[in-house]
């Protein structure tokens, strides 16, 4: 018989898996959505990572909630790389997400330093991004 790990063991109740994850109703998926933020929207620019926001507030047929996509070229390293740096910008975004409006469309473009960044760092560029989203 093995040992018991000293690893804390998930919780088997139902809704905490749910609220740990960043929803697909707010993500950005479609290529033409990013074009459209890319094209008529503002830009960001920080040391961790380059945004673009679209407020889309008069677009017909839109989704409810802010939608974020994120995009991490191939020139920031090889596979593993990129989806640690996803994967940090992600959590960073869906911790702050409920205090963004519902109209914005975002689209995250991280820099090579968001790898090696203390992630209260990137928490802390994330929230000022979702400051100039609310005025």
């Amino acid at each position: 018989m093995s040992e018991p790990s000293d690893r804390p063991r998930p919780t088997s109740s139902p809704a905490s898996p749910s609220a740990r994850r960043f929803p697909k109703s707010s993500r950005l998926l479609n290529r033409s959505d990013f074009r459209r933020v890319y094209d008529q929207g503002s830009r960001y620019a920080s040391r961790l990572f380059a945004a673009f926001y679209l407020d889309c507030a008069t677009m017909p047929a839109r989704p409810a909630g802010p939608r974020i996509g994120f995009t991490v070229p191939r020139a920031l390293g090889k596979s593993v790389k990129r989806n640690r740096i996803r994967r940090r910008m992600r959590e960073a975004v869906r911790l702050d997400l409920p205090l963004m409006g519902p109209q914005w469309d975002v689209v995250f473009n991280p820099r090579r330093s968001v790898l090696d960044a203390p992630f209260a760092e990137i928490r802390s560029e994330v929230r000022k991004l979702i400051s100039r989203c609310k005025s």
